[in-house]
């Protein structure tokens, strides 16, 4: 090891003070440093890192979830949270009780992020059809989509 080049802990420690990271993606990311070992090895260090680093409570899963939960959770809808979610390699039964947690929200979101995007009621279809395609692609669920734009007040 050279002087200064950080071990395969120190890297994903340093990672982990930028953000939370789901395990899976720490061993991406720290895969792509221990290239120098055989396979086997690298694997094995990485294992062993990550082990010791959710052992004393610095690498959580759940956290990582609530993570993305906070921070994307108020401008993005059910589908690109979902999305996002497995992307991070997270356990099906964490992100479905972490997709259940935002459901109740989901149309208050959806309204904030209209509301800041548009603000008025379409003066036409093709200005309607222009703002669901706009929370389409933020990842909102159709039924959620037709309530805000067409003002569905009815909760």
């Amino acid at each position: 090891m050279a002087f200064g080049a950080l071990s395969v802990k120190g890297r994903a420690l340093r990672c982990l003070a930028q953000r939370e990271h789901s395990r899976a993606e720490l061993e991406r990311k720290l895969a792509r440093h221990v290239e120098d070992t055989p396979e086997a090895s690298a694997q094995a260090q990485i294992a062993a890192a990550l082990d010791e680093l959710a052992a004393k409570g610095l690498l959580s899963e759940q956290r990582a979830a609530a993570a993305v939960l906070s921070g994307r959770g108020q401008r993005y809808g059910m589908r690109r949270l979902k999305q996002t979610l497995q992307a991070k390699g997270l356990d099906a039964a964490l992100v479905a009780s972490t997709l259940q947690q935002a459901r109740g929200t989901e149309l208050e979101r959806a309204r904030e992020v209209w509301r800041r995007r548009y603000g008025s009621a379409p003066a036409d279809a093709a200005e309607r059809a222009r703002q669901m395609r706009f929370l389409a692609g933020r990842g909102f669920e159709g039924e959620v989509i037709r309530r805000v734009v067409q003002g569905g007040d009815d909760d």
